[in-house]
């Protein structure tokens, strides 16, 4: 297995998926000439028909009861993101082919709009990003999470949106005005205030500046906008916590949120390879702590655990996060939940109602 930097990706290698019969490997052939040259990893774009698209969610520990993803797959090439070994439901790498091999559903917001429509539905907000980005770069071309608030803002329907990317500042038109209702909510991912950190981790995100200018922006125009500082990576980012929570906290945040790094499946393998590559004197120190984090494994799929770790160590992050709140100010008051009491269930048949 050839481990190797390629520019603008994320991954260091073309893992197989777990349900993969075969795994293929590149080896030296005796003729000693130089490799064949591969084509280079393009983006690529596939149709996807889905036939809905709300996902309903009934797990403990997440604060929303229904998500919604427009595309499979994600551009930005987040080395830690939990979303890969989705790709191998596809028969595709969660490596490579997760961040280049993409999939997009043109008609989520027909399909959303039926979805709404139905006499059934209870009106819940909507969590947009929970799976892949809503905002990675083929969203300016293919514009579908523009088209889903357009229904969203019809319907006044509430929604949440996690996003590490700038191009949500497109979609401000629509965000103000249901911010002034209070159905919406906006969570901008820093992970790193570190550049060149950033710069391997996240290949195609937004750098850490231009994300804290976004939530200044947001803020600025009544959007409400936190911080989520994800994933928090021993030894390579968590030192960087409370200058994160102050940098955001100075443009204009007024709540924050954390996730320790999670590893599931194939994310493992990839995350081992590219600290291998990119970090190979902290490798051992960061995966020593994480176990430590994690009761002795290299993850945690526990409801309650998953995203905050046990032990002295996690403890102590936990501790350190609500400290630095505290002293900021952010997380202060009683929050107040997005307003359901609104929702206009869309008109399907172009007729007015009778009532």
């Amino acid at each position: 297995m050839k481990h190797e930097i390629t520019k603008g990706r994320g991954a260091t290698l073309q893992i197989e998926g777990r349900f993969e019969a075969v795994a293929r490997e590149r080896v030296e052939d005796g003729w000693n000439t130089p490799e064949e040259a591969l084509p280079p990893f393009k983006t690529t774009v596939t149709v996807e028909k889905a036939k809905s698209i709300i996902v309903r969610h009934d797990s403990p520990d997440l604060p929303f009861e229904y998500s919604l993803n427009a595309y499979r797959g994600c551009e930005h090439g987040c080395i830690y993101c939990y979303a890969r070994p989705s790709h191998a439901y596809l028969n595709l790498s969660p490596g490579l082919d997760f961040e280049s091999k993409l999939f997009a559903k043109p008609d989520a917001a027909k399909l959303l709009r039926a979805e709404l429509a139905k006499p059934s539905y209870v009106c819940s907000p909507i969590a947009l990003g929970a799976n892949t980005d809503h905002y990675q770069p083929i969203e300016r071309d293919w514009q579908i999470t523009r088209q889903i608030l357009e229904v969203l803002a019809e319907s006044k329907h509430p929604f949440s949106i996690v996003t590490k990317s700038a191009l949500i500042e497109r979609d401000l038109d629509l965000l103000t005005q249901m911010a002034r209702d209070n159905l919406v909510q906006v969570i901008i991912t820093v992970t790193t205030l570190d550049t060149e950190v950033a710069r391997k981790l996240e290949p195609r995100a937004a750098s850490p500046q231009r994300r804290l200018r976004t939530i200044q922006t947001l803020n600025d125009a009544g959007v409400p906008c936190a911080v989520m500082v994800a994933p928090v990576i021993p030894f390579l980012t968590d030192a960087e916590l409370e200058n994160i929570l102050q940098a955001a906290c100075e443009h204009g945040a007024r709540s924050a949120n954390y996730v320790l790094l999670r590893l599931p499946y194939e994310v493992k393998d990839l995350f081992k390879d590219w600290l291998a590559v990119h970090y190979p004197l902290k490798a051992e120190h960061v995966m020593s702590r994480l176990r430590d984090m994690r009761e002795g494994k290299e993850n945690d799929a526990e409801f309650g655990s998953r995203f905050r770790g046990k032990g002295l160590f996690a403890e102590l992050l936990a501790k350190r996060f609500q400290l630095a709140c505290e002293r900021l100010g952010l997380n202060q008051g009683e929050r107040v939940p997005l307003d359901t009491r609104k929702f206009t269930r869309p008109n399907l048949s172009g007729q007015q109602s009778l009532f």
